[in-house]
């Protein structure tokens, strides 16, 4: 399996529901340092994964829907806490469709997953890894 990763950040507000959270039910702020693996059996005919450019400038885009918002407002994540865990799998989906749709071009067609990985910090982080 070949693998190519590329990396953004994001700063967002939230609070948790649930007293497991204790005060991180309170309104408080994360930054993330993003990660993107995309994954294919075979090289394209380029010899690539994915062109890195485009999965950068796709993965800045995701990333840009959540930057700097308060997540606790943001009508599709109503009802659920956004975990770490939930929000790396809304980055992995809004890759996959932006696949789905042409924007990593015709190549990317041959991906065979994406795992979109959240780093809160230097010692924790979250994944969710999905097929295409």
């Amino acid at each position: 399996m070949f693998s190519v990763t590329v990396r953004d950040h994001m700063m967002i507000a939230h609070s948790f529901r649930g007293e497991v959270f204790g005060p991180a039910q309170r309104l408080h702020g994360a930054t993330y340092v993003v990660d993107a693996t995309f994954c294919r059996e075979d090289l394209d005919e380029d010899g690539l994964v994915v062109d890195i450019g485009c999965a950068r400038d796709e993965l800045a885009a995701v990333v840009g829907e959540l930057n700097y918002r308060n997540l606790d407002d943001v009508e599709v994540f109503a009802g659920q806490n956004t975990s770490t865990e939930v929000l790396a799998r809304f980055v992995a989906d809004r890759l996959a469709d932006r696949v789905e749709a042409g924007n990593f071009g015709g190549n990317a067609r041959g991906l065979s997953a994406i795992k979109v990985t959240l780093h809160e910090s230097h010692v924790a982080s979250a994944a969710y890894e999905r097929s295409l």
